[in-house]
């Protein structure tokens, strides 16, 4: 995914912003953009968003991406893989902030997680249908158990506050979110509102990651899905954001097969990934370690997981 760090304040925004990139290639549907359509008719800007999903998804499909084979044969995880994947996702940063925005420009960075239980709380927008809701409510809920199996720390959905908010809108409601995002992350820098409210059509979903007092221990997090998303992609974007949100800060081509790659290859989380999260919350490892730091400790648990070196 992305990664960005900026101190304002009020709150620093501890080196995550995670998006997941959808450039089409030359045969996908053109992007339309959503902000010059009539406003007054918010149905047929949510209807040609939707349908410009639903072609790329379908396109993606027939190109044999979006797989949903968790363990695929013909890319088999050895500790070197591992080792290599784990250096580029979690010890990497994607995005910058630079002159009050966030740029594109890759940079090492520290281990960041959370130390604190996460509570994930869903906010769906006037758009989303109940029988949607109650969808994806159990998709999340799934997700979130199998996370904190993966990584061994306190994951869960809750109806009550929450301190990882997913909030899933359509066009509208997302460039209306403003005063909402500021009530759920006081303090919230400008630019990462702004990159909210004008979310780019190649931009499916993202997440942002907060630390309050500065560190690189996670206290606050917000994921923004487009409710216009078919449900593949949808739910590939809960969890590809959530799984960022806990510490996976890039997108990388050296993990294969992974979610967390920019190739829209796999829609699920994969085998490499609950490694990846595995690893991450291994006690061994502390938050603000450097990669010349951790990538001993890294091998050392890599070879342990998947039984030697390869």
């Amino acid at each position: 995914m992305r990664g960005a760090a900026i101190h304002t304040a009020a709150l620093a925004l501890a080196g995550l912003v995670g998006c997941t990139m959808v450039p089409p290639p030359e045969s996908d549907p053109a992007p339309v953009d959503p902000v010059v359509q009539d406003e007054a008719e918010p149905e047929a800007e949510q209807s040609a968003v939707a349908a410009y999903f639903a072609q790329l998804q379908a396109r993606r499909i027939a190109q044999g991406l979006l797989r949903t084979d968790r363990a695929p044969r013909d890319l088999p995880v050895t500790p070197i893989s591992l080792e290599r994947a784990f250096a580029a996702v979690a010890l990497r940063d994607e995005y910058q902030f630079a002159g009050g925005q966030i740029v594109q420009q890759s940079a090492p960075a520290p281990l960041r997680r959370w130390d604190v239980p996460v509570r994930i709380s869903l906010e769906y927008g006037a758009s989303v249908p109940e029988d949607r809701r109650a969808r994806d409510t159990g998709i999340v809920t799934r997700f979130a158990r199998q996370l904190s199996e993966f990584a061994k720390h306190p994951v869960s959905v809750t109806r009550g506050q929450g301190n990882f908010h997913v909030l899933v809108l359509d066009e509208g409601e997302r460039r209306a979110i403003a005063p909402r995002l500021r009530a759920l992350v006081p303090g919230i820098d400008t630019a990462s509102q702004s990159l909210v409210e004008n979310l780019p059509l190649s931009i499916s979903c993202l997440v942002l990651a907060f630390a309050r007092d500065g560190s690189n221990s996670y206290t606050d997090a917000v994921a923004i899905i487009r409710a216009e998303l078919p449900d593949l992609s949808r739910d590939a974007c809960y969890y590809q954001e959530i799984a960022q949100g806990m510490g996976l800060a890039n997108d990388s081509p050296q993990a294969r097969p992974s979610l967390f790659n920019d190739a829209a290859e796999f829609a699920v989380l994969t085998v490499l990934d609950e490694q990846l999260l595995r690893i991450l919350y291994d006690p061994r490892l502390e938050p603000g370690l450097r990669e010349a730091e951790a990538r001993p400790i890294v091998r050392r648990i890599a070879a342990e997981v998947l039984g030697g070196p390869s």
